[in-house]
C-alpha cells in the first residue's frame, strides 16, 4: 500500500487537472500527480519542468527511456520499471533493448551514443562523485554540451523522482511481479505497461 494517500481527481485544482485530463488517463497514467495534487503549486512547477524536459527533447526519446530504466533499477522504482512510454516503443524500443540493460556495455544492440548516456546515469543514480572528466569526454564524442546538459537535467528527475515515487511504495496498480516489494526486481524480463 502508498505510504501516501492518492488524492482522487475530483479534489485537484483545477489547472491540475487541465493539464492531467483526468476522465483520459488511467489510474497509472494520473501516476505521481494523484499525490503531488496534495501540494498544487509545486505540481505545476514540476508538472511545467517535467513537460519541458519532455516537449522540447532533443535526445531519441529511445535513448531517454533507456537511461530511465536503467536508473529506475538502481532506484528500485517499481512504477518506473514497470512502465514503458509510447512515444519511446515508436522510436524502437523493445524488450530486447530493455534486456540489454542487464549488461549494457556488453550489449551490441546498443549504440555508443546510448552506453555512453546510459553509463552516465547509472554513475548518477550510484557513484556521482565518479562522473570525471573522461565520462564527460566519452558524453562529448555523441552528444553536444546543450545536449548534454540536457541529460544531466533528465538524470537529475529521474533519480530523484523515482526514489520518491520508491519510497512512497505505489503499486496498487502494477502488474504483479512490480507487487513485491521484498525482493530486488528489474525492468528486464518482467510484464511492462505502455502508457502514453
Amino acid at each position: 500500500m502508498a505510504q501516501i494517500s492518492k488524492l482522487p481527481p475530483e479534489q485537484w485544482d483545477p489547472r491540475i487537472a487541465a493539464a492531467v485530463k483526468p476522465e483520459e488517463a488511467t489510474d497509472l497514467e494520473q501516476g505521481l500527480t494523484r499525490y503531488f495534487a496534495h501540494c498544487p503549486e509545486q505540481a505545476l512547477g514540476l508538472m511545467g519542468f517535467g513537460g519541458a524536459l519532455k516537449m522540447n527533447r532533443s535526445l531519441p526519446d529511445r535513448l531517454v527511456e533507456l537511461v530511465r530504466l536503467r536508473i529506475a533499477f538502481f532506484n528500485q522504482c517499481r512504477s518506473c520499471m514497470a512502465i514503458r512510454y509510447k512515444d519511446a516503443l515508436a522510436d524502437g524500443l523493445d524488450e530486447q533493448l530493455v534486456c540489454s540493460l542487464e549488461k549494457p556495455a556488453e550489449a551490441d544492440n546498443l549504440s555508443d551514443a546510448e552506453k555512453s548516456a546510459i553509463h552516465y546515469g547509472e554513475l548518477f543514480a550510484t557513484d556521482h562523485l565518479a562522473i570525471d572528466e573522461a565520462v564527460h569526454d566519452d558524453l562529448r564524442r555523441h552528444f553536444s554540451e546543450a545536449q548534454i546538459v540536457e541529460l544531466g537535467m533528465t538524470v537529475a528527475f529521474f533519480v530523484g523522482f523515482g526514489r520518491l515515487a520508491a519510497t512512497w511504495k505505489m503499486v496498487e496498480e502494477l502488474p504483479t511481479a512490480f507487487q513485491d516489494m521484498e525482493k530486488t526486481l528489474s525492468p528486464w524480463g518482467e510484464e511492462a505497461i505502455a502508457v502514453r
